[in-house]
């Protein structure tokens, strides 16, 4: 059996593995990156329509969820967002910033991905796509006895041949958007080893109404609106959309990673305004005007249709008792809705759970008991906002490995 050994394999050509790779091989290691995926990239291709959000400037660990709270800090404090930046800059990318902190490809996401490949190749990176991994073996390399100070090396049984490595990086993400590759490779892999996998769901995602809900708002497909949405104790105010099957947008998917399943949300339609002392002042001003004429000017027109039809706000300020001016400030400012569920792994753009960081050093990101093994990026269980700060988890967990494989 011929085997072609390297110093370190890479299992994924996405943003944490490309990111290890060139670390790795900027340190002079022989490198080899294998995904099943006929290019690289490919999720870094599809995000933020296409122009990639690959950083926030304001990403801290207080951006991210993980059952290990602590975990991402060192990576984060060891990889900031301006030492992305400052890489990028060498190569020129234009870049811009859309809200606050968020930075986006002014052209392309292919152009970010150059600079990764480019990277790659400069530090000697070796990259081998459409190639499926049959088995990982750990195997002593001086001796079919364990001796004491045997050191182990892992296998890769491919379909393109054994590979054998003294440092092995999964590095293949999560379950999010299958139809650009995503499987559960890396949490097989991680189960052989014996870690424990935290249970995953999708995050980061549109969620689905009730169909008498959908029904009711079907004809508001397409209607934006910005609003602040809450679940427990966390809140976001950012553009809310309606879908045909839905609710999306930014403030629906911030909050779908804090959703649990059977409750209900509760979205403020009007979240930079004093409802209530707002129609107390229009009905000793304004007495003759409408209730929907004024709701038609602060939130989008087709949806304060619905909510005057509905409710029955009809009529003029004049008639607004104080109790009903309590009722309609109550219904605009905490309007509940109870989601069906979400569109899933379909539509996720990340993916909640995963590989339990307990199991795996903060600093290293090698596994505690499997020496040479180590898993860095959205395969742990790390999950950040919507808005750069996954990507920034991915060059971060992808830097701080590399610096030890």
């Amino acid at each position: 059996m011929t085997v072609n050994k390297v110093d370190v394999v890479i299992i994924g050509a996405g943003a944490s593995g490309l990111m290890c790779a060139a670390t790795a091989g900027y340190r002079g290691k022989s490198v080899l990156v294998l995904d099943h995926a006929n290019k690289a990239g490919k999720k870094i291709l599809m995000s933020g329509g296409g122009r990639c959000n690959f950083t926030n400037m304001d990403a801290s660990p207080k951006h991210f969820l993980s059952t290990n709270s602590h975990f991402c800090i060192s990576a984060l404090r060891r990889y900031s967002p301006q030492d992305f930046v400052d890489l990028v800059d060498r190569h020129g990318l234009n870049y811009v910033e859309k809200t606050p902190g968020q930075l986006f490809c002014e052209h392309s996401a292919k152009d970010l991905l150059a600079i990764l490949l480019t990277e790659c190749e400069w530090a000697g990176v070796t990259i081998q796509l459409n190639t499926v991994i049959d088995k990982i073996e750990d195997v002593l390399k001086d001796s079919q006895v364990e001796q004491d100070g045997a050191k182990s090396v892992k296998q890769i049984h491919t379909s393109s041949g054994v590979i054998e490595c003294d440092s092995l990086v999964i590095a293949c993400g999560g379950l999010s958007i299958p139809t650009m590759g995503a499987t559960g490779f890396g949490y097989q892999v991680a189960e052989q080893f014996g870690l424990n996998v935290l249970p995953t769901r999708a995050g980061l995602v549109p969620l689905t109404l009730q169909p008498s809900d959908k029904e009711r708002f079907a004809e508001l497909s397409g209607v934006s609106s910005d609003v602040t949405t809450a679940f427990d104790d966390t809140q976001f105010t950012e553009p809310m959309l309606f879908t045909h099957r839905g609710l999306s947008g930014p403030a629906i998917l911030q909050i779908s990673n804090f959703w649990t399943p059977g409750h209900p949300l509760s979205i403020n339609l009007m979240p930079q305004q004093d409802i209530k002392a707002e129609l107390t002042q229009l009905r000793q001003d304004a007495p003759k005007a409408t209730l929907e004429k004024w709701l038609t000017k602060q939130i989008p027109k087709r949806l304060a249709q619905v909510l005057v039809e509905e409710n029955h706000w009809q009529g003029p300020f004049s008639d607004l008792s104080n109790a009903k001016i309590d009722s309609i400030s109550e219904q605009l400012s905490n309007w509940i809705i109870k989601p069906n569920g979400t569109e899933g792994y379909r539509t996720a753009e990340v993916t909640l759970g995963g590989v339990d960081t307990e199991s795996v050093s903060s600093k290293t990101f090698e596994v505690k008991t499997v020496p040479g093994l180590y898993f860095i990026g959205e395969v742990l269980d790390v999950t950040g906002w919507l808005g750069g700060y996954n990507f920034q988890w991915a060059w971060a967990s992808g830097y701080a490995a590399g610096q030890f494989v």
